[in-house]
């Protein structure tokens, strides 16, 4: 576990609410140096908490608006060949390995029906998966991975 310090905390809220925002202006917000900035940023990175730098898109507006968790159950010991497979899939967001009756979750989106249903016989084609149960998301009341508040 990487140890963080309270300017490494506001750093991290303040790139998770705007990443674009320049050195000189994190700086300015959290109240230190652009070169405190910098040095923290790097250290950051090199040390694999900052993994990368994107955006939050609104799914729904660009017509995913079907949002599905899927359980899949998994023989023969190839959870992970499983996992990895349908990591790779494009409408798949998260794949989780999990405890209880299951093996695996999956939170995909779809556009349409259709598109959920070939992803749907997709997987129960693919080997070694033995059944799935979809959830339909009919509300999503937060979906931000960013965890703010607990950082």
């Amino acid at each position: 576990m990487f140890a963080l310090d309270e300017i490494d905390r506001k750093l991290l809220r303040e790139l998770l609410i705007d990443s674009k925002r320049s050195y000189r202006e994190l700086a300015r917000s959290i109240g230190v140096s652009t070169a405190t900035v910098i040095n923290r940023v790097q250290r950051l990175e090199s040390s694999g908490v900052i993994k990368g730098y994107t955006i939050m898109v609104d799914h729904e507006r660009l017509g995913f608006e079907l949002t599905v968790v899927t359980e899949i159950t998994v023989s023969k010991g190839r959870l992970i060949e499983v996992e990895e497979a349908v990591s790779k899939l494009p409408n798949v967001c998260a794949v989780y390995d999990i405890t209880g009756l299951t093996d695996a979750m999956v939170v995909a989106k779809f556009r349409s029906r259709r598109e959920l249903s070939k992803f749907t016989k997709g997987l129960l084609a693919m080997p070694y998966v033995e059944r799935t149960n979809t959830h339909v998301v009919l509300t999503t009341v937060k979906e931000d991975f960013r965890m703010l508040e607990a950082l």
